[in-house]
């Protein structure tokens, strides 16, 4: 599902990625660990075409964002990019916009849905976070751990293939930590991939099939995890 191939990211006369590989199956969670400034979230502001790349090639489920460090055309780009979710660290929800209407902007304004079916899909999507009866609720109505939900929602409104996490329980009381893995680990489930940037490694360590570290803007180490089913 993705591909990271000798990605390099320079900014200035600094190398903040140094060569990094890195590849995600269907279904796998691999969540990536390591001290502030390693190039951890430059990888995944990278993968999302959120930072330029110097060199290198990123392949997503099949199509290259960037081949041999040339990137693809402006309208390639937006097919593979919708293959792509993002949730923010801050949750970054449109405050003025109630939790239904959040998760219907993209689905209408990008994917061309009707806002009925937008609607609907939108409704399914917070039945299975368990937050239906907030979907008239503006942001500021809503806990933390609500808020969380309420970002991955709006990213699984898109249809995803890869998902990509930003510190997911950084702005979190920790007692919702395993709320949010569980929620997790039920979306691999269903087979979407997910790259995870935590600093938090109890909660790395419920979630994640692969640990990888990384330091000084290179991949150091790998840990496989294999979880017992209850």
């Amino acid at each position: 599902m993705l591909k990271v191939e000798k990605l390099y990211k320079n900014f200035g006369k600094t190398e903040v990625l140094k060569g990094v590989d890195l590849t995600i199956e269907s279904g796998e969670i691999v969540v990536v660990v390591g001290a502030s400034g390693g190039g951890k979230t430059t990888l995944l502001r990278s993968i999302n075409y959120l930072e330029k790349c110097s060199s290198g090639s990123i392949c997503i489920n099949g199509a290259y964002l960037l081949k041999d460090g040339v990137y693809a055309s402006k309208e390639e780009m937006k097919e593979i990019r919708r293959d792509i979710g993002l949730v923010f660290q801050g949750f970054n929800l449109f405050p003025h916009k109630s939790v239904l209407e959040n998760l219907i902007e993209a689905p209408i304004r990008v994917l061309k849905q009707s806002p009925e079916e937008a609607r609907n899909k939108a409704m399914e999507i917070l039945s299975f976070l368990e937050l239906s009866d907030k979907a008239n609720c503006y942001p500021y109505e809503l806990s933390g751990g609500q808020k969380q939900r309420v970002a991955i929602g709006r990213a699984l409104a898109m249809k995803p293939k890869l998902m990509c996490f930003d510190e997911p329980t950084s702005a979190l009381d920790p007692a919702l930590t395993g709320e949010v893995a569980k929620l997790i680990k039920s979306l691999s489930g269903e087979g979407m991939a997910m790259l995870i940037i935590t600093h938090d490694m109890e909660f790395a360590k419920m979630v994640a099939d692969r640990i990888v570290s990384m330091n000084q803007g290179i991949i150091v180490e790998e840990h496989i995890y294999e979880h017992v089913q209850a």
